[in-house]
């Protein structure tokens, strides 16, 4: 499922890309679908989302995955380009009608670990799918949101077994947010994949499923 504002699914119609309102989407769409009861996973914004909501509806979640998950502030060492000028006040007006191909290669590049796996196919796909009709002002619009730090507080609560997946070479958010989590987590599994950026599933595909296998047949 790509969330609001990525990939084919478009953006949210009021614009609105808080916490609050991607949880109020999540319960919505497995309701929607008649699940009740779900192994949830998600990688970077989609991981917090995907731990906020198991807070929000434990009763829904049975297990938690979490990618290179957002939450804890962030230290990162390096931004993708696309996501700074997005954050530009007047400068990233131009961004959603103008979008070089060369930005959306670098940003690809800046969170894979080996660029020699950045085919010219991988970023025709990610170029696609941001001129996608929306996504471009909902990517200006998602950097606007305020996030509070604070939120991270009640994440001891998690009752879950949650496995904690973490690329070792994530310039964006690194590793330090997967050991807060494997520290913070009470019922966790802490796997980091070596030589691996920002998101393992792409880059490590089969390392990645087998961590995420072994997780959920336990």
């Amino acid at each position: 499922m790509d969330l609001p504002a990525f990939g084919l699914t478009g953006p949210f119609p009021d614009r609105d890309y808080s916490i609050d309102n991607y949880l109020v989407f999540m319960e919505d769409f497995l309701l929607s679908r008649g699940i009740k009861h779900c192994i949830l996973a998600g990688n970077s914004l989609g991981g917090q989302i995907a731990w906020e909501f198991t807070l929000k509806k434990p009763e829904m979640v049975e297990k938690l995955i979490l990618i290179d998950a957002a939450g804890y502030p962030l230290q990162s060492s390096s931004v993708p380009i696309g996501f700074k000028i997005a954050r530009m006040p007047f400068i990233n007006k131009i961004l959603t009608f103008i979008t070089p191909r060369f930005m959306v290669k670098s940003s690809v590049e800046n969170v894979y670990a080996d660029k020699s796996k950045v085919s010219k196919e991988l970023i025709d796909r990610y170029f696609d799918l941001t001129l996608r009709a929306g996504n471009r002002q909902a990517l200006v619009d998602r950097m606007k949101a305020v996030y509070d730090t604070s939120r991270v507080m009640p994440i001891k609560k998690i009752q879950q077994p949650t496995l904690v997946l973490w690329g070792e070479q994530d310039l964006l958010i690194p590793t330090g947010s997967a050991y807060r989590f494997h520290e913070d987590l009470p019922n966790d599994t802490l796997v980091i994949l070596k030589n691996v950026g920002h998101i393992p599933m792409e880059e490590s595909p089969t390392k990645s499923l087998n961590a995420v296998l072994s997780f959920i047949q336990k």
